[in-house]
């Protein structure tokens, strides 16, 4: 596979939330690459060309905690940002068990998500 710039990945079966997240992220420069589930970003197979993924918790087929916990399982160690709309205890304690570096609750505060994806993209340059 061609070496591809490293993108940051955007997870949501939302596709109006999908959207929006990709248009503001693009708006400040940031390549984005956008799936509407877990699985499609996993058959793309781009995780490698990829500095930070942001996802949504609940979506169908695979929860974004779920997803996490599949990528570590397979040694892939891409940071991760989470956002939910159903968040309390168990769930944020799980996802930061799992390898989730921050999570957010929705509505997304759009100056959180951006402080929240440079931290993400500084944490991938001690992974690359």
């Amino acid at each position: 596979m061609a070496s591809r710039e490293p993108s940051v990945f955007v997870v949501d079966d939302d596709e109006p939330v999908r959207d929006s997240t990709r248009a503001l992220l693009e708006s400040h420069g940031l390549p984005v690459n956008a799936f509407a589930s877990a699985a499609a970003l996993l058959d793309a197979e781009l995780l490698q060309h990829g500095d930070c993924l942001v996802l949504d918790n609940h979506m169908p087929g695979m929860t974004g905690v779920e997803f996490v916990e599949t990528l570590r399982a397979r040694d892939i160690r891409i940071p991760v940002i989470m956002f939910t709309g159903r968040a309390d205890a168990a769930l944020r304690q799980r996802a930061l068990r799992a390898g989730v570096l921050v999570v957010l609750d929705k509505p997304v505060n759009e100056e959180h998500l951006l402080q929240a994806i440079s931290l993400a993209r500084l944490s991938a340059d001690d992974i690359h």
